[in-house]
């Protein structure tokens, strides 16, 4: 029971913007509402049954429903589109910027637990991850200054989504190299 509410606390809120989206003549404005508040449950559901929220989609809620709210508030996508833009920005500029404040990079604060690596291999990581952030806001900027809106919603749908897969399992061999036996 706990795995299936977890995968419909992830993907629940994506169907949910597809099926609206393109059940309204693909109406971005029209879809959004139920995406933020399918987003903000799953929100609330994660947190009754975990009793906590990891910061990724902690951050993506707040972006989703601040940048949401803006579209409809103007009656603009634009605020929709710049969404990601600003996310993998944000999220770049902290695990490039974090070491600074903290003691170790950001991405062992977030991952450590599930990752033990050296300190080589944490440094690696995050330089990766830095890179894959800034790499997906400047693709979504492309995107959506040069395609169709439909375009740009199946690149975050599907695209966006495949190309992180990609990338993660290209990190494997980096955990496996550089991971520190328990």
């Amino acid at each position: 029971m706990k795995n299936f509410l977890k995968f419909a606390t992830n993907f629940g809120p994506l169907a949910i913007f597809l099926f609206v989206y393109y059940n309204s003549s693909k109406d971005l404005i029209i879809a959004i509402p139920p995406f933020i508040i399918a987003t903000l449950v799953s929100l609330v559901v994660v947190w009754l049954i975990e009793k906590k929220l990891a910061i990724i989609p902690l951050l993506g809620g707040f972006f989703i429903t601040l940048f949401g709210g803006l579209a409809i508030y103007f009656d603009n996508p634009i605020f929709i589109y710049l969404r990601p833009t600003i996310l993998n920005t944000t999220i770049g500029l902290v695990l490039l910027f974090g070491k600074y404040f903290t003691k170790e990079p950001i991405i062992k604060i977030i991952l450590g637990k599930a990752i033990p690596l050296s300190k080589k291999g944490w440094k690696i990581f995050n330089q990766r991850w830095v890179l894959f952030v800034f790499g997906l806001a400047l693709l979504n900027e492309i995107v959506w200054r040069t395609q169709s809106e439909e375009f740009w919603v199946n690149l975050k749908v599907w695209g966006v989504p495949l190309i992180s897969l990609c990338f993660a399992a290209f990190q494997i061999k980096l955990i496996k190299k550089y991971k520190i036996e328990k």
